[in-house]
């Protein structure tokens, strides 16, 4: 018994472990083979049960994540013969079992998980479904992270994630790799949905083995060889390298949040931080301007030596504007508003968001700046004590106490 027990705690982590990192892979596998969303999640989900049996037999295998995709696969069929047996309708077997050399000779995207982005980004579906269905199918992420990253209540996500496999299983949609030609249709969802993917893990700071920065990274760069020369690609790209440039000066040695304003430049990837900037260079100079250019290029005003460039950041949210008419794109620029020495109008600005973002971080975080620079301190520490309590990781939380305290020192 003293022996079991071990085992079985061994084998039941390096199941998790295959789940929280490949999970994406395996899905996107399945799909591309099975031809079935919710056929391949049950498959998977029967797999993990028979791993955690078959693996405390006979031993965990040298490559889990295979034994699992292949598990997974035949699952998946024995599901489809149930379903013919029992007088459903069943998918044909001679669809599904292929050659799988062929299979792979003939794919337009080598990366199965871009794939399965691509195909999940279906214009039968709402931008919002498809986005939030490709973080939960391709990243694992789960109904409460995904509803956390577009502001919405989880159980509202939940359904939201339910109506979209109903809707791609009652409408037929299938899981194909769409034309070249048919990529632009679909390819700024693509674009949201990878970023979404690279944020999420750049704000969780999540560096284990589902590590969905680099994760981001690796797929937007794929996507950069699969659609060369294309601004918005080049745009997306710059805006994840520049970001991810400044991963090592973002937290202080007391474990608080640093603005980018003030870090240590020291500390910045150079590497990344060139390639960035040259990749935005190029980008620019095709003269097809849209949302993720834009956003590159405040991020690299907002890495100016010695100081961010403000002004120039003021000009470039007023076109980001024209691409992405929304409340956060509101409320950045009005935090520009204020460092430009426009306070007064920025508050204005921020009070007409309150009935949107007023349950919005951010929005709090922002608001008490902005009061701090208008000499208002109460409400200023009132609105700081609010993001305090709605901060989403501890460095976050901090900065802002840190904040706090010196606005309650100055005033002492």
């Amino acid at each position: 018994m003293s022996n079991a027990a071990p085992k079985a705690i061994a084998v039941n982590k390096a199941v998790n472990d295959v789940i929280r990192s490949d999970r994406g892979r395996l899905m996107a596998g399945l799909v591309s083979r099975l031809g079935d969303f919710q056929l391949a999640e049950d498959a998977l989900q029967d797999a993990t049960i028979s791993a955690l049996g078959h693996w405390g037999r006979s031993g965990i295998p040298d490559n889990p994540t295979a034994w699992l995709m292949k598990a997974s696969f035949n699952k998946g069929i024995d599901r489809i013969r149930k379903a013919k047996r029992e007088g459903q309708k069943g998918q044909d077997l001679s669809l599904i079992i292929e050659d799988e050399l062929t299979m792979h000779a003939t794919e337009e995207i080598p990366d199965e998980r871009l794939r399965l982005i691509f195909t999940c980004c279906h214009p039968a579906l709402e931008e919002k479904s498809r986005i939030a269905l490709t973080l939960r199918t391709v990243c694992n992420l789960n109904t409460r992270e995904i509803s956390d990253a577009f502001l919405d209540n989880e159980t509202t996500m939940g359904q939201r994630l339910s109506r979209s496999k109903a809707k791609i299983k009652s409408k037929g949609i299938g899981f194909a790799v769409p034309e070249p030609e048919q990529w632009g249709e679909r390819l700024n969802t693509v674009l949201s949905t990878l970023y979404l993917i690279f944020t999420t893990g750049y704000v969780s700071r999540d560096c284990g083995p589902r590590n969905l920065c680099l994760e981001g990274l690796f797929l937007m760069r794929l996507l950069n060889q699969l659609q060369p020369e294309d601004p918005e690609v080049e745009g997306a790209l710059a805006l994840m390298l520049l970001t991810q440039s400044r991963n090592k000066s973002r937290v202080s040695n007391d474990g608080a949040t640093v603005p980018v304003s003030e870090q240590d430049h020291a500390l910045w990837d150079a590497e990344l931080l060139r390639e960035g900037q040259e990749l935005l260079a190029r980008a620019v100079e095709r003269r097809a301007p849209g949302a993720f250019q834009i956003k590159a290029a405040i991020a690299d005003c907002h890495m100016e030596t010695p100081a961010p460039d403000w002004a120039q950041m003021l000009l470039l949210y007023q076109s980001l504007w024209r691409f992405e008419p929304t409340p956060v794109v509101a409320l950045n620029w009005a935090v520009v508003l204020a460092e430009t020495g426009q306070p007064e109008l920025a508050l204005q600005k921020l009070n007409e968001l309150k009935d949107v973002l007023g349950d919005f971080q951010p929005w709090h975080a922002a608001s008490a700046s902005i009061l701090r620079k208008l000499n208002q301190p109460k409400k200023s520490a009132q609105a700081y004590a609010e993001a305090i309590n709605r901060a989403p990781t501890d460095a976050d939380r901090l900065f802002l106490q840190n904040k706090l305290k010196h606005l309650r020192n100055s005033q002492a």
